[in-house]
């Protein structure tokens, strides 16, 4: 199952999140990985497993054009000369000549230079070394500006979204816009959000795990996740939730679930 972005890509439902390995794990999970399914692979400078993900990639036997690969970069390079430098040193690290889609990894907004990270990443677009560009973790009032600036809208905006924390009026301008929403943490890190009695529940009557109706609920609305996980069984349990289509009741028992001020930390401390 894939989703179609606004400039006309095609984003995966499930992609493989790849935080916090290093290089040598993330080369092996990487290539085992696509070799069971996956076509979406989700890595960043600040995960520093860029090399491993590439290498897996290779490794994987699996024509490059048919994997998805994203990349972010951190605030230091937040200029136009900087996203240019940031590009190169991902592509030397990964072996990779282009990536599909990049993504401004957080908006720094303290620092105040996102536009022209946006800018940077604009003007990399035409070249070529990137198919598709993006933000994450940005908010309306992060959007207006690069949008303002540029003329260009982010085909994605990649956000810490789970039935916990579900964001409700970020995604809704983000649909607005025709930014697509892809979810990170969509099982709630460290949040408890698998031992919520509910899910359970709702999981053991449908006969799917918790992962597996985390996931579909967060597709079924649109989004594209990318969960991370080492384990094979876990990896294939996570691609199948792409096929799980949950009734109206179940959704909203899921929906239900949503806390207005949960205790979320900061989306850099996730290693995001």
């Amino acid at each position: 199952m894939e989703f179609t972005l606004s400039d006309g890509g095609r984003v995966p439902a499930v992609g493989l999140g790849t935080w916090p390995m290093d290089d040598s794990e993330a080369e092996i999970v990487v290539a085992e990985a696509i070799g069971r399914g996956y076509r979406l692979v989700d890595t960043a400078f600040a995960y520093g497993n860029e090399a491993g993900v590439g290498a897996g990639v290779r490794a994987s036997g699996v024509p490059r054009e048919d994997i998805f690969v994203t990349t972010k970069f951190n605030a230091h390079s937040h200029s136009v000369e900087g996203v240019e430098q940031a590009w190169a040193e991902a592509a030397r690290k990964s072996g990779l000549d282009y990536f599909d889609l990049m993504l401004i990894h957080w908006p720094n907004p303290w620092q105040g230079t996102y536009v022209d990270a946006w800018k940077g990443l604009v003007a990399l677009q035409a070249t070529g070394k990137v198919k598709h560009i993006g933000v994450s973790s940005f908010l309306q009032e992060h959007l207006d500006p690069i949008i303002e600036a540029t003329g260009v809208v982010p085909v994605l905006n990649q956000m810490q979204v789970n039935p916990r924390y579900q964001q409700v009026d970020a995604r809704a301008y983000n649909d607005s816009l025709g930014i697509h929403t892809q979810a990170w943490s969509p099982l709630g890190q460290g949040t408890g959000l698998l031992e919520i009695p509910v899910v359970g529940e709702v999981a053991e009557k449908n006969g799917i795990t918790r992962g597996q109706l985390i996931l579909a609920w967060a597709i079924q609305q649109g989004m594209s996740v990318v969960p991370k996980s080492s384990d094979p069984v876990r990896q294939v349990q996570n691609l199948q939730a792409a096929a799980i289509r949950l009734s109206d009741e179940d959704m909203a028992a899921l929906t239900a679930i949503d806390v207005p001020e949960p205790d979320i930390k900061h989306p850099n401390s996730f290693g995001h």
